[in-house]
């Protein structure tokens, strides 16, 4: 099974829009003692989760899961969360999947990923989709943290912030101050994820998504979500809360 999932909080504010399917599959994972891809496969998905020794040496990753709906998984957290994202997400993951076969079609594989397979990768293993206000918006693409955070405070309440990188999620594990999702902003009348997930996997196209149309948050800021972020001199660490370039 994979280390560590013993230690996922699943009541943490981040993790509760994937407590409901992620909880059982993690307690089943400990109970039973069985590979990640075994408990993940499991479960309806558009992919098959297989043991990492599936992937041939010297293929993409990417362009393996395409060419055969299959996704090579190894018994870590790391890895469990992208199979958790993988059934929350089918549609957006499979999206995301396409789009960086395309660019490995066109491009083939070299040492350093495209602007658009870089772009993907970046949101696949950190990103979130943001549904908030106009006047959150501005703020956060301003870097204007004090705005953000403290004057617009009470608007947070009617905010979402839905995370999406696997690599985040298990990075959340160990919660500390610096982490960053990179955002897109999603429509607040979406309200269910299967919604979001349709409309994410719409939204996804080579432009403007290869010029990494993103908004760096420091997800432990976000009102609710971390104790130490009620007092005001939280957001003063400008090693965390940098202002404009």
């Amino acid at each position: 099974m994979a280390p560590g999932v013993e230690r996922i909080d699943w009541a943490a504010p981040w993790l509760q829009p994937w407590q409901t399917r992620g909880e059982p599959l993690a307690a089943a994972l400990q109970a039973a003692g069985v590979p990640v891809h075994a408990a993940l496969s499991a479960a309806p998905a558009p992919v098959r989760f297989v043991p990492q020794s599936d992937l041939p040496e010297g293929q993409a990753y990417e362009q393996f899961i395409w060419d055969t709906r299959c996704v090579p998984t190894r018994d870590n957290l790391h890895d469990f969360f992208n199979g958790l994202v993988w059934l929350e997400f089918p549609q957006a993951k499979r999206r995301i999947n396409e789009l960086q076969a395309q660019a490995i079609a066109q491009d083939g594989v070299g040492a350093v990923r495209g602007p658009l397979r870089d772009a993907l990768t970046v949101f696949d293993e950190n990103g979130a989709l943001l549904q908030a206000p106009a006047a959150l918006w501005q703020a956060l693409r301003a870097r204007d943290w004090q705005r953000l955070f403290i004057e617009l405070r009470p608007l947070w309440a009617e905010a979402r912030l839905l995370l999406f990188g696997h690599a985040l999620l298990e990075k959340l594990v160990s919660p500390r101050k610096p982490m960053v999702a990179h955002v897109y902003q999603a429509p607040q009348a979406i309200k269910s994820i299967a919604a979001l997930d349709g409309w994410l996997a719409q939204a996804m196209q080579p432009q403007p998504w290869d010029a990494k149309p993103f908004a760096p948050l420091p997800v432990l800021g976000v009102p609710g979500w971390w104790p130490g972020n009620e007092a005001p001199e939280f957001y003063a660490d400008a090693q965390v809360f940098r202002p404009p370039r």
